[in-house]
């Protein structure tokens, strides 16, 4: 397991990385354009870890363990050094992680890997500027770092399978769900995060809803069962022939942002069509559909009794 780490970067997400690497038993070096703000970025770091762990949101102990294993290195060729894991969290500025990439790569050791946080530039794009690309991925966390389990992991054409594996088992030290995908602009999460946005923002420019009800809507409707599903099982459990009917109305006016996707179309016309008759893009068993509805009963009324204690979000 590597034990040494650098985190360049030292804004609100390298610094959340930071955390997690620490609490995963790594030393790491948090470093930005200079010693003073690597200075002034530690002591938030540590601030907030004490924050976090008095709010009951991180364990005992877990201010300490920061505090122990992350340091302000004065530039950022000395924290990669020694490094042996490396993270880039430079603003999302292709020409600005180009030169940062370019620095850490030769002032690194050979075998180091490094990474970079970038949430949608081509990993390959950034490889060019990478000294022995091959150690070289994308391990996108998500914001905030500390809170939010899942990662996207990504390499690029030649990405050895060393750097992913050794990404990977930084990843599970550190309790991160990850999944491994193919690099592609925008990866997974913000390629379906931006679709939303947009047709949210259109149906706002219609004068279909306003914002407020927008939220609402996603938050108490599909948006409240994402915790427990992604997308393939919520069309499964629905039916993918209710789907079809669905894109016939949306294709009708809206066919350039609503066409029927193939692999749907492919699915229903051979009988596939979801979690009643045990096989769509998932397979479940027919003895197993009872138990598949009973989770999903208690999940949602768990979380919807936590939405409840918490109460709504001071947005207002």
């Amino acid at each position: 397991m590597t034990h040494k780490a650098a985190v360049v970067g030292a804004g609100y997400m390298g610094g959340g990385i930071a955390q997690i690497l620490a609490l995963a038993g790594m030393r790491v070096a948090l470093a930005d354009v200079s010693a003073d703000i690597a200075r002034r970025s530690l002591d938030r770091v540590l601030d907030e870890a004490r924050a976090f762990e008095s709010a009951g949101l991180m364990p005992a102990g877990a201010a300490a363990t920061v505090e122990r294993n992350v340091w302000a290195a004065p530039t950022a060729e000395e924290a990669v050094a020694d490094g042996q894991f490396i993270m880039e969290a430079v603003p999302e500025i292709i020409g600005v992680k180009h030169a940062v990439l370019k620095r850490l790569s030769a002032a690194a050791p050979s075998d180091a890997v490094i990474a970079s946080n970038t949430s949608t530039i081509s990993i390959g794009k950034l490889a060019v500027a990478v000294g022995n690309p091959e150690r070289f991925l994308g391990i996108h966390f998500m914001n905030p770092a500390q809170f939010v389990p899942g990662v996207e992991v990504v390499p690029h054409a030649a990405t050895s399978p060393r750097a992913v594996e050794s990404a990977r088992a930084i990843l599970d030290a550190a309790g991160k769900r990850h999944a491994t995908i193919k690099d592609s602009t925008g990866f997974v999460v913000n390629r379906l995060q931006y679709a939303l946005f947009s047709e949210a923002v259109r149906l706002v420019e219609e004068g279909v809803a306003t914002p407020e009800a927008i939220d609402t809507l996603v938050r108490t409707s599909f948006g409240f069962r994402l915790p427990f599903f992604g997308p393939f099982a919520i069309a499964d459990m629905a039916g993918l022939d209710v789907y079809a009917l669905c894109y016939e109305s949306l294709e009708s006016a809206f066919p350039e942002r609503f066409a029927m996707p193939e692999m749907l179309r492919q699915l229903v016309d051979a009988g596939d069509v979801g979690t009643k008759v045990g096989s769509g893009f998932f397979q479940v068993p027919p003895e197993r559909i009872a138990e598949l509805v009973s989770y999903r009963n208690t999940a949602y009324s768990r979380l919807q009794r936590l939405t409840e204690e918490l109460g709504p979000a001071p947005l207002d």
